[in-house]
């Protein structure tokens, strides 16, 4: 049987591939070990999530390993082997705060980790395809010196300018602040890259903007969307960092992102690269979102903006998916904006109702 390796399997997008591949026909070896709960605590967690893997998908088999036990990693790939056809690497510490706090283990989850699964599919599965969940964070704050318009909910672009339909993979990662998070996931994605550009092996980075869906656990470092909508749901207080809540993002499914995953598996290429989000039509700011979050909700969100924005955060960032969408014509999103948000609300209001403030 083929066999697909998914690390970060108990995440958001980890727990899509799992199902999507298991789908597919795939037996599915998932590599987590609840480490978004050393990050964020423990609401953060993911073990329901890989607790729910284990009873639903009937092809799935859970290893309980660090990314940086390169031993235990290697047992792995030798029990399975040439049928390894699939390495989906999803894998990471997320945060931009947080790498600031423990740089070593940001760097060691993010760079290593990547090196010991790029090593291991040379090793023993040299065919495979192998995807990398990057970031957009790759870029730095270079989006930031784009020529930005404050409008009155949202920071935007000129229509006429190259990127207001999105930024390209053409823009430049170097003379800028990434964030600690940034450059060690810089650094892993130059790693996919060199291993299929040294070693002709099929590798891929996908650069994210903000993955989103209902199985993400948010929290307040990472999660944009999920947590938004958890602190509308439940009262908590949302802090939203700078830039007078008026920073935009575009959003994706993890559905869509792992669509196009599947895409690129079926017709794989050499050290490609591409940015992947939710596009313009699936972009919003912080303020819009919240409008969104009190529709859904009918609740009026608890919120403050702070002055103090995230080292490295972009002010405005939409990706612009016209590389992707030429290779790979066959690919569209399914869900909306909209869509994505109302399904957080709908799969998730039962269990932060008993969270809810009194």
């Amino acid at each position: 049987m083929d066999i697909a390796i998914i690390t970060g399997a108990g995440g958001l997008i980890g727990s899509e591939a799992v199902t999507f591949f298991a789908d597919k026909g795939f037996k599915v070896v998932g590599i987590d070990n609840d480490m978004r709960s050393y990050f964020f605590g423990k609401e953060a967690s993911t073990e329901w999530n890989n607790n729910r893997l284990k009873s639903e998908v009937a092809e799935y088999v859970h290893k309980n390993i660090d990314i940086r036990d390169l031993q235990e990693l290697e047992k792995v790939f030798k029990e399975y082997s040439t049928d390894i056809k699939v390495i989906i690497h999803t894998a990471a510490q997320p945060s931009h705060d947080w790498a600031a706090k423990e740089p070593f283990t940001d760097f060691s989850v993010n760079a290593n980790g990547t090196l010991n699964l790029l090593e291991l599919t040379r090793r023993h599965c040299p065919q495979a395809v192998f995807e990398f969940c990057s970031t957009n964070k790759v870029y730095g704050d270079t989006p930031n010196r784009l020529p930005l318009v404050e409008l009155e909910e949202r920071w935007e672009i000129e229509e006429g300018h190259p990127f207001y339909v999105g930024i390209d993979e053409s823009m430049s990662i170097d003379h800028c602040k990434h964030s600690l998070f940034g450059a060690s996931k810089a650094a892993a994605d130059i790693l996919v890259q060199e291993y299929g550009r040294y070693f002709d092996m099929k590798t891929v980075c996908f650069r994210g903007g903000c993955l989103t869906g209902p199985n993400h656990s948010g929290a307040q470092l990472h999660g944009f969307l999920a947590y938004l909508m958890k602190c509308c749901a439940t009262g908590d207080k949302y802090t939203v960092f700078g830039y007078k809540g008026k920073q935009v993002r575009d959003n994706i499914h993890s559905y869509d992102f792992i669509n196009a995953f599947w895409h690129v598996y079926e017709n794989p290429r050499v050290a490609e690269v591409y940015n992947m989000g939710g596009g313009r039509d699936n972009s919003c700011s912080v303020l819009e979102a919240i409008k969104i979050c009190q529709e859904m909700t009918g609740n009026t969100m608890n919120f403050e903006v702070s002055d103090d924005n995230r080292i490295g955060d972009h002010i405005w960032y939409i990706s612009h998916l016209g590389k992707f969408q030429e290779h790979y014509p066959g690919w569209s999103q399914k869900y909306s904006l909209r869509e994505t948000m109302q399904q957080i609300h709908d799969n998730n209001i039962e269990k932060w109702s008993n969270l809810k403030q009194v």
